[in-house]
């Protein structure tokens, strides 16, 4: 039997091999390569925007950029959702990589909230430990953290420092 420390161990250090690919009707100047990474089960989408928009960004005009937004197989991915938890959902009896499309255009107003800054993400990661933490704990942990120790928890899901 698969021992509680190996389970734990998978998910945090887990990775999901993914491809972005750039939604056909995008306009570019020349053809876009897929993008591919490793993304940390335990991160958020939004926090490898960056790097997902600097690569597609070479081959489009910028006045055909607007927010970015992704999907998978027709379904836009919910920024506030943890990596791993969309690819279980949606994804987990797929082969690998993830296929994930990328959209510049068109945002689905009624299926995805605007994601407005790095601030928001910061704030809903903190809510949810804290609400975990009231819920297993009783809000034992979170209480008894300080303000710095909140920001470096938080710097390490961003800087991806497990």
């Amino acid at each position: 039997m698969t021992d509680d420390k190996d389970v734990l161990r998978d998910v945090w250090f887990g990775r999901i091999p993914t491809c972005f690919t750039l939604y056909q009707d995008e306009i570019t100047e020349r053809e876009a390569e897929p993008y591919y990474l490793l993304l940390p089960r335990v991160s958020y989408l939004t926090l490898v925007t960056d790097k997902v928009k600097k690569h597609f960004q070479k081959v489009m005009r910028q006045e055909d950029i607007s927010e970015i937004w992704f999907e998978y197989e027709g379904t836009p991915l919910k920024w506030h959702y943890p990596i791993g938890l969309l690819f279980d959902l949606l994804a987990s009896s797929s082969a690998l990589p993830w296929n994930i499309t990328v959209h510049f255009k068109s945002f689905p107003e009624k299926d995805l909230l605007h994601c407005p800054s790095k601030d928001a993400i910061e704030a809903h990661f903190m809510s949810c430990v804290k609400e975990a933490d009231a819920l297993k704990h009783k809000s034992q942990v979170i209480n008894e953290m300080q303000k710095k120790d909140h920001k470096q928890l938080w710097m390490g899901l961003q800087n991806d420092n497990n």
